[in-house]
């Protein structure tokens, strides 16, 4: 039996041929085709487990360092004169000499400017020859009072001599009219000295008066030079000889003298959400656009209660003292300060960024890995949630990385210069790393 299948085999061989081909199972292409299709599948999973990583968040942190911090308020002003004076004229007239121009020191009762004191000179004339008149008014007066005094003792005496004669001779001589005729006649001369006395106070009066008018005009004779009332430098000068000075309820300015440009004072407009930590006696520095490079100290002497309201910007005037001892400063420059309000040393300091960070929280790692999961429809993503914290009435926060994750910290701000702020709290330590910006992998700073 097993030869005749052994026969029957061969001849099957011979009709067939040698080239006959194999089962399918042994054939070469297959092989092939598993290895590209393990070589797709192992490329695919590192490309999902590459997307994977891209879409891990990254964190930039800052160490949470300790250092100072000083609260600055800035503010801009204009220089000016710890004492100027406006120098004016009271009288009205023509410049004749100005003897001082800008620039020039001078001292005080120093004669700046001259006016025509011609007609002056005449009033101050006018008024002495009035006073003489009035001294010689009294002289006469007095002169009358003599007389007047004369005339009434003798008036007095020859009525006391009749009343004798008529007490001796029984009232028999002289008659009841001529002694009420002598009575008369003692009476008129009462009368008159009493009028030649008041007389004399009238001519008094009048000597007074015109002794006051010509002091009058004598002061405004000297008026006519007018004087530097203190010690200075002249700043601006407003007046030429010749030029006509009318004087008037409001007296034109002549010439302004600053007291003493060694010592400054800086005027400058606080705004109002500034002005709470703004006292008297703290430091500050300002700059000036002639020095740029330099920056000069002063120190709050004065902060005004009264407000100033310009385009309805609310703001307080603050007087700085400032040293000119070099003379490099000049008033009417205008100046930005910056005013010292609190200091802190060796305080907790975040950036600002870390106050306002808040991590996002996207939906990558919910989304399917498989491959058939990846196949079937999905809904559209929702845009990245942020995470929400209410602050009001309660702590701020800041986040901190704490094993490739970040972590709430409640913290207390205290002061900012605008880059920093101030933070304390529990849990806090030098060198955390203090989360204030959240990226994907692989994208660029």
């Amino acid at each position: 039996m097993t030869h005749v299948e052994s026969s029957s085999s061969a001849a099957l061989d011979r009709l067939l041929g040698s080239e006959r081909r194999p089962p399918w199972y042994r054939r070469a292409w297959l092989g092939w085709l598993a290895l590209l299709l393990i070589g797709l599948g192992a490329g695919w999973w590192a490309w999902q487990q590459t997307q994977a990583r891209q879409a891990a968040p990254v964190f930039v942190t800052e160490p949470l360092t300790r250092g100072n911090l000083t609260l600055t308020v800035t503010a801009s002003g204009t220089l000016q004169p710890v004492r100027a004076v406006n120098i004016g004229s009271e009288l009205s007239g023509t410049v004749r000499e100005v003897l001082v121009d800008v620039n020039d020191r001078v001292r005080r009762g120093q004669v700046l400017v001259v006016l025509d004191t011609a007609k002056l000179e005449d009033q101050v004339l006018n008024a002495r020859a009035a006073l003489a008149a009035a001294r010689a008014q009294v002289a006469q007066a007095e002169a009358n009072v003599r007389e007047s005094e004369a005339a009434a003792r003798e008036a007095t005496a020859q009525l006391a001599r009749l009343q004798e004669v008529h007490r001796l001779s029984g009232g028999q001589v002289p008659s009841g009219a001529e002694l009420d005729a002598a009575q008369a006649s003692a009476d008129r001369a009462d009368a008159a000295l009493q009028r030649a006395r008041a007389s004399v106070v009238s001519a008094e009066a009048a000597v007074e008066q015109a002794r006051a008018n010509l002091a009058t005009h004598e002061t405004n004779l000297s008026k006519a030079s007018i004087r530097s009332p203190i010690d200075g430098v002249v700043l601006s000068r407003a007046v030429d000889p010749g030029n006509a000075v009318a004087a008037s309820l409001q007296a034109v300015t002549l010439f302004t003298i600053a007291q003493d440009l060694r010592e400054l004072k800086l005027d400058v407009n606080v705004d109002e959400a500034d002005i709470g930590v703004v006292k008297e006696g703290q430091k500050a520095t300002f700059t000036v656009s002639s020095h740029p490079a330099r920056r000069y100290p002063g120190q709050v002497q004065r902060v005004a209660f009264g407000s100033t309201k310009t385009d309805n910007v609310v703001t307080y005037t603050t007087t700085l003292d400032v040293d000119n001892s070099d003379l490099s400063l000049r008033p009417g420059m205008t100046a930005t300060a910056s005013i010292v309000a609190v200091e802190r040393t060796g305080v907790l300091l975040v950036p600002n960024t870390a106050l306002r960070f808040m991590p996002q929280v996207d939906d990558a790692s919910a989304q399917p890995t498989s491959v058939l999961a990846r196949m079937m429809p999905r809904p559209p993503a929702a845009a990245p949630k942020s995470v929400r914290v209410d602050r009001r009435g309660g702590p701020r926060q800041i986040w901190v990385l704490q094993d490739g994750q970040p972590v709430a910290v409640s913290v207390v701000t205290g002061i900012s210069d605008g880059r920093f702020t101030e933070v304390s709290g529990e849990g806090l330590a030098e060198g955390m790393a203090v989360i204030i910006e959240q990226r994907r992998a692989g994208a660029g700073r």
